[in-house]
């Protein structure tokens, strides 16, 4: 992905491509990549499932080992070639953009009880399969800092905390400004922060790597550099083609999230919206850098703003640092972007200004028109599941998807009575006019932002 180039985009391309090298990341430039397996041949299986990230090698292990089912994965690119390779690692309890008081508003206390139960064991599964695996992804434990970007936010901070402890025993710290500067970070833009203590960082490719070994020592087949060419349907089997073999299945999971192309299949056709999110990794910093910035090993935080950023300090001493990016995938790469990054850095710390980026990429995450992602039968005669509209917060929940979408697709009745998994997900209305929408919601977000920052 070289500088001034475009990238794949959801809603211009008809497919990913095949065999697509790894954008020139960080995680990337710390992996060997795995050599492909692409399909050359004829497989009849009971579930073929599409993409090879978090979502889908989750679900085939399950498969596997809980269910006893064989799959086969078909990923277009190299293994967790999308947003299951290129996120910041962060491994957080949630998902989608609803808070857990608006679900208490729209569902009920109850319900809202349930699904966060369910983002627990998000938590739970991934670090669940790090230990089965043996999978050596550079966990970090250190929690996840909420940090409000201005002081005036963190009354806000306080009652969620409170709200948190109260109705759902969560062990959430309230930081205030003097322990924060003093413990966590020392940034002109902290003025109090919650901390969650369980949540922890990875190195994103490593995980989903260890996933895929995981799910093929179960017996699952993985094959990379396989896109899905030709979909059809004839009498109770499904026929996926790609440049060089075929697959029949009794049932497809879809499990391409935010890299789904616009027009890949009837049943999630403009039910997601993709967006880019861009990340930059600075060099290593200098030990005078490091005590300037105060920020702790293993931390991982995001901030208030409407646009938001978030950062964590890597293992090698290195600061990655992310926030949305372009609206078209053809300007991905366009050093604009790379620059705000950088100023919104130095910015939070200003002993960093003037540092370059090493690393600068972007990768697509799916929203929802609703804000809050599906686990789904997806047609009446329960043969086509997906899973996808994480809005950008997905590692620890894709993962759980995966095993919920495997319950699903195996017929399992014990699943837990959740908003997810009750409906499909809506049609964008006027779907065209997405990116419009974005671009007008950018100027919004930066606007409040830079009038937030006077107040």
């Amino acid at each position: 992905m070289s500088a001034g180039s475009g990238m794949y985009d959801p809603l211009v391309a008809s497919s990913p491509g095949q065999g697509e090298a790894y954008p020139q990341s960080y995680w990337a430039a710390n992996v060997t990549p795995p050599a492909p397996t692409q399909l050359k041949s004829h497989i009849d299986t009971p579930v073929a499932i599409i993409g090879g990230g978090y979502t889908g090698l989750s679900c085939a292990y399950h498969l596997a080992k809980t269910h006893q089912i064989p799959s086969v994965v078909l990923e277009a690119n190299q293994l967790a070639w999308g947003c299951s390779g290129r996120n910041a690692g962060f491994v957080l309890n949630g998902t989608g953009r609803l808070s857990l008081p608006q679900i208490e508003q729209k569902w009920g206390a109850d319900t809202a009880r349930r699904v966060y139960a369910e983002y627990r064991q998000g938590i739970e599964t991934v670090d669940e399969l790090i230990s089965a695996g043996g999978i050596a992804c550079d966990k970090t434990p250190g929690g996840y800092l909420k940090v409000a970007h201005k002081a005036s936010l963190t009354e806000g901070l306080v009652s969620q905390a409170e709200h948190l402890q109260r109705h759902y025993q969560d062990p959430v710290e309230i930081i205030d400004a003097s322990a924060l500067q003093q413990h966590y970070l020392r940034s002109t833009e902290a003025h109090g922060a919650l901390l969650f203590p369980y949540c922890f960082g990875i190195h994103p490719l490593k995980l989903a790597l260890g996933y895929a070994t995981l799910a093929q020592h179960q017996g699952a087949a993985v094959h990379s550099h396989s896109p899905v060419t030709n979909w059809q349907r004839h009498g109770d089997k499904h026929w996926l083609s790609t440049p060089t073999g075929t697959v029949s299945a009794d049932k497809v999971v879809i499990a391409t999230n935010g890299y789904t192309p616009a027009t890949f299949h009837p049943l999630v056709d403009n039910r997601h919206f993709p967006v880019l999110s861009s990340v930059i990794v600075t060099p290593p910093l200098s030990r005078q850098q490091l005590d300037d910035c105060g920020l702790k090993p293993g931390l991982m935080v995001m901030d208030t703003r409407a646009l938001k950023y978030y950062y964590r300090l890597l293992p090698d001493n290195r600061i990655l640092f992310g926030g949305r990016g372009a609206i078209r995938g053809k300007d991905a790469n366009h050093p604009i972007y790379r620059q705000r990054l950088l100023n919104a850095l130095a910015q939070s710390f200003p002993a960093l200004k003037g540092i370059d980026a090493a690393y600068f990429w972007s990768g697509w995450v799916s929203v929802s028109l609703d804000d809050y992602p599906r686990i789904c039968q997806a047609d009446t005669q329960g043969t086509v599941f997906y899973s996808m509209g994480y809005c950008g917060s997905g590692v620890s929940f894709s993962t759980q998807a995966g095993k919920r979408l495997a319950q699903r697709v195996a017929g399992d009745t014990s699943l837990p009575d959740l908003p997810f998994m009750q409906t499909a997900l809506p049609r964008f209305p006027l779907a065209r006019a997405r990116r419009l929408g974005l671009w007008a919601f950018y100027h919004w977000g930066r606007f409040k932002d830079s009038c937030s920052l006077l107040r």
